[in-house]
């Protein structure tokens, strides 16, 4: 039974106000871009000369293919929604498989599955029958961090992790493994490294990242295309046993404003060649044969449709001969477009056209783009030609079929044991060691070990994102085949010296756990941040656990009982964590170490002998926060003052002792004015996610430009125009049953700051139907906290089918038992009749309270 929290609110003047409001544009970040200077990029980076021979080949091929054909290749559809006789139908040059995406949808495939499904399509795309050209198909996978959507494979640590390694020699290592288990499954091709440089640690995608530096990113670009690809020749390219690397995502995809996803990256030219494309820089000058474009604009201008930084620089300045391709569907985002149909990112740069499901659609749209000549025809052969001079280069012509290659279907190159070897030592290298008081680490085997946290024996959870899985939402230990956890990885060690370790996820071990008798000599509690990957995993602050410091009082209570206490820490980014640093005696960052906990356990413990058996060496690869505000934290930035410096890591030589006092005030807002949090502009902004739920089934997440709350179409969203393309959503409610919209999250998210400010919910609203039944509109902090308000009298006053912009004083939700610290919808709207209405522009505004359409006072 969920808790109602009544609220006192005094409406003044709604139908005077919003009348007056008069149409108000969309507040999106598009600052005009400066002047373009191509002079100050470096000029023709890329290293390979045409090569006389294969250019000729390039050309006779063209020369024998149909306008029918070239559209096919450059036309990249997923494989749960293409088959080897689409292949052939339609002369698709490529296929990907997404995050948690198999074989005939089985999660548990095999390596013989996958090959067999890549022979099928090679042999679809090699079919003469029809008397077209043999063309060989590329695949192409999200092999991130190891072959991740592959049971069995070697997961690594993520590139946050490796940049705490400071090994570019270990990143080449990594790079060849990840090339042979992704050719033991008969794939060619992998969209990785990703070569970001993060400035706003609030982003989802911050663990992809190697650094803040761009000097080291730009040393392990270098290194992972080589392992990846061979060296800068290709010359073993075609041998067997390397694959065509992706330098992604082009360009400033870690830059946006604060840290959302797809969002804006507002800088001038220098400032993008020197941290945003030093990465892709030595991945050029190290011969990366493909480049994916980024969902980000530059001032405005979304990368899909920049012609000059695709076209003017990528290829003509800096030389790059390989081809471009698209992210997951991102042109139907860019301006004029569709899902369906994109000129206008083909005619910018793009070569290859990413588009999972509606494939078919744009590949008829495309065609006829190109009879018409709005793709003019040497645009599409330069597109098809530089994809099959990445096929040429590749060796996909002479390679034969899947079966028959060296590497495919290989078990003994796949999830081996030399493989797990390098796995684990870069996780020893990656471990972050930020305090260590009276030198507790490393431990002596030989001891009661207690182990908590619910992240000591969750594979899923210390892998992370993109890991079996998009969001990396596999929580079965058992998915993970041959891997280890944290615990058992410790269990190994400390029962090998005649020690015992506890699992206790709540760390409740009881008088008589031990077989000795006696209680735990240390705890060691492994716990941090749930899963999840872009979009969702973008948050409104980096305090860990804000509001529901379950982790803080495990360490607190362990402590108070006289346990030594040893944290370590699972993250995809730097938090702000001073509580849980000051409640523990040594704190580790692990960061997301992959498949292979054993790694982590070899750091925290001694040898057999007592002896140090590896040293603690991992340096931070980001700057460290001391206040909850620092979400923009580097190096190079004025009044940079971190708690713990970019490079900082302690070794266990080191005798520094670090006080329990590190400031536990939770600053959000800091020397800044709180910025809008922004929930919905054009699109739903991460954590945020629109949702429908009717009340008889399960809620849906809107993904895409429709969505139903069920088979009835009881309550369903689309994507409409408000003055940009989709930049709105229509709701219809039917009345068949009660109904709610609500903009959720995953994980809650602390908002209190807002309500400190006393800042409004701000959202433009355009009704089309009046409501037929009470409609509230609420506020959730968990399943039993919810503040509601009936909004009936607002939306009678709207006039029909105008855009007005309302205002809410975030009072009207906060009475008493609210927890502004929990909000895991900020905006619920209900109802159980009829009622239709667009949403646009949904932000929290601080200091606009008191200006509100609607404003209230607690009773």
């Amino acid at each position: 039974m969920k808790k109602k929290i009544a609220t006192t609110c005094c409406v003044l003047s709604i139908a005077a106000a919003l009348n007056s409001c008069g149409k108000v544009p969309v507040d999106t970040a598009t600052a005009t871009a400066a002047a373009m200077n191509p002079s100050l990029w470096p000029e023709a980076v890329y290293p390979l000369a045409p090569d006389p021979d294969l250019e000729q080949k390039v050309a006779d091929l063209l020369a024998q293919m149909s306008l029918e054909e070239k559209v096919g290749q450059i036309i990249q559809p997923e494989i749960k929604y293409a088959t080897p006789t689409d292949v052939k139908t339609y002369h698709l040059g490529s296929v990907l498989n997404g995050g948690g995406t198999a074989p005939n949808n089985d999660s548990s495939a095999s390596l013989a599955d996958w090959v067999d499904l890549a022979q099928q399509f090679y042999a679809a795309s090699m079919d003469t029958s029809d008397g077209k050209v043999a063309i060989p198909l590329l695949w192409g996978s999200d092999a991130v961090h190891g072959h991740n959507n592959v049971v069995g494979a070697t997961l690594f640590p993520h590139n946050i992790g490796l940049g705490a390694a400071r090994d570019p020699d270990l990143i080449r290592r990594i790079g060849e493994v990840t090339a042979m288990e992704v050719k033991a499954t008969g794939i060619d091709w992998t969209f990785a490294p990703t070569v970001a440089v993060v400035r706003d640690i609030r982003w989802g995608r911050t663990y992809e990242s190697y650094s803040e530096d761009p000097s080291l990113v730009s040393r392990y670009a270098e290194q992972m295309v080589r392992g990846l690809q061979g060296d800068s020749s290709l010359a073993g390219l075609a041998g067997g046993r390397h694959v065509v690397a992706t330098a992604k995502h082009y360009l400033g995809d870690g830059g946006t404003y604060r840290g959302i996803d797809r969002g804006d990256t507002r800088s001038g030219e220098q400032e993008l060649i020197d941290i945003h494309a030093a990465g892709f820089i030595a991945s050029l000058a190290n011969g990366v044969q493909t480049v994916m474009a980024s969902f980000n604009s530059w001032n405005g201008v979304k990368m899909h449709a920049n012609r000059y930084l695709l076209t003017d620089i990528l290829k003509t300045r800096l030389g790059f001969d390989g081809f471009v391709v698209s992210d997951w569907n991102a042109h139907r985002y860019v301006p004029g477009c569709t899902v369906e149909s994109c000129p206008q990112v083909v005619n910018a740069g793009i070569d290859m056209l990413m588009v999972p499901s509606d494939w078919k659609a744009l590949y008829d749209n495309t065609l006829a783009q190109a009879r018409r000549g709005d793709i003019p025809a040497a645009r599409l052969d330069d597109a098809v030609r530089r994809i099959l001079r990445v096929k040429m280069r590749a060796g996909l012509f002479q390679a034969g079929p899947v079966r028959s290659r060296p590497l495919a279907g290989a078990g003994e190159v796949f999830g081996t044991a030399a493989h797990r070897d390098i796995a684990r030592e870069a996780v020893r290298k990656s471990l972050v060691l930020l305090k260590n008081n009276h030198n507790l680490l490393p431990l002596k085997r030989g001891q009661n070990v207690l182990v908590a946290g619910d992240a000591a024996d969750d594979i899923g959870k210390q892998s992370g994102g993109w890991s079996l899985s998009w969001q990396g939402s596999v929580d079965d230990n058992e998915k993970f085949v041959g891997a280890t956890s944290i615990f058992q990885g410790i269990d190994r060690l400390v029962s090998a010296a005649g020690g015992q370790a506890l699992l206790r996820e709540n760390g409740d071990w009881g008088e008589a756990s031990f077989a000795n008798g006696a209680g735990p000599d240390v705890a060691v509690v492994v716990f941090g941040e749930e899963p999840y990957a872009e979009w969702h995993g973008d948050i409104a602050g980096i305090e860990y656990q804000a509001g529901s410091k379950r982790d803080l009082e495990l360490l607190q209570r362990l402590r108070s009982e006289g346990i030594a206490v040893v944290a370590v820490f699972i993250t995809g980014r730097p938090l702000w964590v001073n509580k849980e640093i000051n409640a523990a005696d040594a704190f580790v960052v692990a960061w997301l170490p992959g498949s292979e906990g054993d790694g982590v356990a070899e750091v925290l413990f001694r040898d057999g002998q007592g002896n140090i058996a590896y040293d603690s060496s991992g340096r931070l690869p980001f700057s460290w926060p001391r206040e909850a505000h620092q979400t923009v934290l580097y190096q190079a930035m004025d009044n940079y003052a971190p708690l713990f410096p970019y490079g900082f890591g302690l070794s266990y030589t080191d005798e520094v002792y670090l006080a329990d006092d590190l400031p536990e005030a939770n600053n959000q807002i800091g020397a800044e004015r709180l910025e809008d949090a922004w929930v919905f502009v054009s699109r739903a902004i991460g954590p945020w996610q629109l949702q429908l739920q009717d009340h008889r089934f399960a809620a849906v997440e809107m993904d895409g430009n429709r969505a139903s709350s069920g088979a009835d179409d009881n309550l369903t969203a689309s994507a409409v125009d408000k003055v940009a393309q989709e930049d709105a959503r229509r709701i219809k409610w039917l009345g068949l049953a009660p109904a709610t919209l609500s903009f959720a999250a995953r994980s809650p998210q602390d908002l209190s700051a807002y309500l400190q400010t006393e800042a409004a919910l701000v959202f433009d609203i355009r009704k089309h139907l009046d409501p037929s039944a009470e409609v509230s509109l609420a506020l959730h902090c968990g399943d039993d906290c919810t503040a509601a308000l009936a909004i009936n009298p607002m939306l009678t006053a709207l006039p029909a089918d105008e855009w007005r912009r309302f205002t809410l004083d975030l009072a009207c939700l906060s009475p008493q038992g609210t927890d502004f610290s929990q909000v895991d919808r900020v905006l619920s709207i209900s109802s159980s009749g009829r009622l239709e209405i667009s949403l646009a522009n949904v932000k929290l505004v601080p200091q606009l309270g008191a200006e509100a359409d609607i404003s209230c006072s607690a009773e």
